[in-house]
């Protein structure tokens, strides 16, 4: 659930980025589309609200068994 939040949370903030600091010239990578700038940070918001997911301990596990 946390990522899917971190890639929308990514993707508005990279259109964001792209419309009001953006690259005028068009030699950006990233920042010269708006798509590109979606989704990048689409896949990076979806990657750093993975980081705080929490995951079950294998102590945890084994005492259920």
């Amino acid at each position: 659930m946390l990522a899917i939040i971190g890639i929308i949370v990514g993707a508005v903030a990279g259109y964001l980025y792209w419309k009001f600091v953006g690259c005028s010239s068009g030699s950006c990578a990233i920042t010269s589309s708006p798509m590109n700038s979606t989704l990048y940070g689409a896949l990076m918001g979806g990657l750093l609200f993975s980081i705080f997911k929490k995951e079950r301990q294998q102590d945890d596990i084994s005492r259920n068994n």
